[in-house]
């Protein structure tokens, strides 16, 4: 404390004696302004200056006349003064010689003091305002380099492991931190030592940060809570200041937890700036003094820091390595029995229709993440909300996955007849498609009813299971489900639309990764051509993928994708030949009612539907 208060009165003295020359800089730039930009001449000179016409544009007043030489002299000021003497014939010179003049009013006495003053004030008071900056602390103007994070302390940490769930394996993994923080001596009994640091890795919305605060609830101390991009100020220096300060709170409030959100704004690999063609020059110190204060204290001081990131691999190998961030945890979409566990946490919080299946539900939303399930609760609240039920029902429930699946409804959206007629074929072949190739993805629902943006209908498949691998098959069917539709329209119609456009992107990208990334073309063999980096955990392709191929490679790579476009194109229209009847009764009854559901779909495939006879090879 009386360190603060002594670097206090340094700054309070620093900053007087600069304001204080400020001061006198504007005194003296005051004072001899005026001789820089007027010569001095005396009356008398002023007088023959007069005679031979060599001024003009005098203003006379009490105390100077001041004019405009019209020829100044070399290296010398365009402009002269003078000290007036009372003269009743000047005015009768300047008329005589045609020489412009004018007279100027006299200052008032408090306008000129006042003129000479402001600037005084103006700085006095941005004196006091910087004094008091440094006296109020975090509060104040100087405060800058001080850390933002929020602080919890124990008895505001509310959440707990049981308001954790799906995510078991993670929870087993980071009892050991509460262990340490509730008795450190446990690990240096046997001279080892805890963890400095625990990263937190997956998808976003799977509960990181709800993860650390709950290890913190758990083990009862103070939790520090800051964002990675809360450190990168345009100042450099400034992120690297608030650094420091952050580990001197942190080991002054021991034994705590540091939790630092999306850390990769923050801990990018330094070598990413390089490739870009040059550095960031604040983000690289911070991540310095990120590193050197990780280096700088003992796991024995009590301080444990949790760090989570969506995007793992563009880190820093230094932020890594041992040492410094010593174990990784994965949190990562929960299965189905988590998503149960998931569903029963959010579902305690609205009021559930006695006959609900949790269970099916859970069954419905795989790939979902834990936001994407307490979005999903809320959603279907809202629903039954909306018609004024006493409960939320599972019906409520699947319209709300509908929502957050395929967007909100649009039926004020008019279509013609032909074009909802061409929609309800173009439908019904992507329903026909999946229920002939019996894939592991239920056709759920097919609609006519506008979706989202740019959806005029959609068809709804639900996996019956979760997958973490997919086999060539089952990549070649989800190909073929997506040319279902263009495939209806052209046995249907004769002619194709627009209403394909993104089926066959999809269907591309699907081809494009079979024959560059998994080796599955006999032509092309095993070798991958496309090293791409992706966000963590299927996330979207980035821009600078490399390509690792020659030019007739490449031609190669297109000519193959098509033949597998092609041959699933032919192989989906025989299967709709095969389902003619399926087909016509489920656009006609589509046209009817512009929903069907999944009851209605089975009880139609019954009575027309066609199961896919064919051998493998016709597979691709």
């Amino acid at each position: 404390m009386a360190k603060k208060k002594t670097e206090s009165k340094v700054l309070k003295v620093k900053w007087t004696w600069l304001i204080a020359t400020i001061f006198v800089l504007i005194f003296v730039q005051n004072m001899f302004v005026n001789n820089r930009l007027y010569t001095k001449v005396t009356y008398s000179e002023f007088l023959n200056l007069i005679e031979e016409n060599k001024v003009t544009d005098l203003v006379i007043s009490d105390n100077s006349i001041t004019g405009k030489y019209r020829k100044s002299p070399a290296n010398s000021p365009e402009h002269f003064s003078t000290v007036p003497v009372k003269d009743d014939k000047l005015i009768e010179r300047l008329t005589k010689k045609n020489i412009l003049f004018q007279s100027e009013r006299p200052n008032p006495f408090w306008t000129s003091i006042f003129s000479w003053l402001l600037p005084f004030i103006i700085f006095y008071f941005i004196w006091i305002y910087l004094v008091r900056g440094m006296d109020k602390g975090p509060s104040g103007l100087l405060s800058m380099t001080k850390s933002r994070a929020k602080v919890y302390m124990e008895k505001n940490v509310q959440i707990s492991f049981a308001d954790v769930a799906g995510v078991e394996e993670a929870k087993e993994e980071l009892k050991e931190i509460i262990n340490y923080l509730q008795k450190p001596t446990l690990y240096t009994r046997l001279g080892g030592r805890a963890p400095k640091g625990v990263l937190l890795v997956g998808p976003p919305g799977t509960g990181k940060t709800l993860m650390a605060k709950a290890v913190a609830g758990e083990a009862k101390v103070p939790f520090f809570s800051i964002n990675g991009s809360e450190f990168v100020e345009m100042f450099v220096g400034l992120g690297a200041a608030r650094v420091r300060d952050l580990f001197e709170q942190t080991r002054a409030a021991a034994p705590c937890i540091l939790f630092i959100d999306e850390i990769d704004a923050l801990g990018k690999s330094r070598s990413f700036g390089f490739m870009a063609g040059g550095s960031h020059e604040e983000k690289e110190q911070t991540l310095n003094q990120l590193l050197a204060e990780m280096d700088g204290f003992d796991s024995s001081e009590g301080v444990i820091i949790l760090a989570a990131t969506n995007r793992p691999e563009i880190l820093d190998p230094a932020l890594l390595r041992a040492g410094r961030f010593d174990k990784q945890v994965l949190i990562g979409n929960p299965d189905q029995h988590g998503r149960l566990q998931i569903l029963k946490v959010h579902a305690k919080k609205i009021k559930l229709d006695p006959n609900i299946k949790v269970e099916r539900i859970a069954a419905l939303t795989s790939g979902f993440s834990g936001a994407d399930l307490a979005n999903l609760v809320n959603e279907a609240a809202i629903i039954a909300t909306r018609r004024n039920a006493p409960n939320v029902t599972e019906k409520d429930f699947v319209a709300a996955i509908e929502r957050l699946v395929a967007g909100l409804e649009q039926r004020k959206k008019v279509m013609n007849q032909e074009e909802k007629r061409r929609i309800a074929f173009h439908e019904m072949g992507h329903a026909t498609i999946g229920l002939a190739l019996n894939t592991s993805e239920k056709i759920h629902k097919v609609s006519i009813v506008p979706r989202g943006i740019g959806a005029l209908g959609y068809t709804l498949q639900m996996p019956t299971e979760d997958r973490y691998l997919i086999s060539e098959l089952d990549l070649l069917n989800r190909i073929a489900v997506l040319l279902g539709g263009r495939a209806s329209e052209l046995i249907n119609f004769n002619n194709v639309s627009t209403g394909a456009t993104d089926d066959l992107a999809k269907a591309t990208d699907i081809a494009r990764a079979m024959i560059t990334q998994y080796g599955m073309s006999e032509k092309l063999g095993l070798p991958t051509f496309e090293a791409s980096r992706r966000s963590f955990l299927h996330g979207p392709l980035e821009m600078n993928s490399r390509f690792q191929y020659s030019e007739k490679t490449a031609e190669e790579i297109d000519l193959e994708i098509r033949r597998t476009l092609d041959s699933q194109f032919e192989r989906v229209s025989g299967i709709l030949q095969q389902n003619k009847k399926f087909l016509n009764a489920g656009a006609e009854l589509l046209l009817q009612q512009e929903t069907i559901d999944e009851k209605e779909i089975t009880e139609l495939w019954q009575k027309h539907g066609r199961y896919l006879r064919e051998e493998k090879k016709s597979h691709g």
